[in-house]
């Protein structure tokens, strides 16, 4: 069995608001990337938001949550989210991997991310982060 894994970030501002990534490929979720070797999950992971959005973030790495899915046959993959907050707000969409960008009100964002194991990932966020201090 072949193991990928991927790091990202969901990044919430002092508005409640979470950005969003509309990718080339049709869905829209969360910035997210391939680790590449040697990297840590939370290098991946800023490195992967500032990448495709162009924005700086502040990682709250006690706030990690882990999505596992089969993307393939024989392929396992773990995709690790972490929450975030922006530092700045100039968006700039990687137009190669993604066709927009944005900062959308939590509650609207359920209706619009396509995949329900992302919705699921925003949800505990949301939820720890009403728990833990940081």
């Amino acid at each position: 069995m072949k193991k990928e894994k991927s790091c990202g970030a969901v990044v919430i501002n002092d508005k409640n608001e979470v950005l969003l990534v509309y990718h080339n490929a049709g869905h829209i979720s969360f910035p997210k990337g391939h680790m590449e070797a040697n990297e840590k999950e939370v290098e991946t992971a800023y490195r992967e938001v500032l990448e495709e959005t162009g924005i700086e973030i502040e990682i709250i790495d006690s706030i990690r949550e882990v999505n596992t899915y089969n993307p393939k046959m024989n392929v396992v993959k773990d995709v690790v989210f972490f929450k975030a907050k922006p530092i700045n707000n100039e968006l700039k969409p990687q137009l190669e991997e993604v066709r927009k960008v944005c900062f959308l009100d939590v509650n609207k964002a359920f209706d619009l991310i396509t995949y329900d194991s992302d919705k699921q990932i925003l949800r505990r966020i949301i939820e720890r982060s009403d728990k833990d201090e940081y």
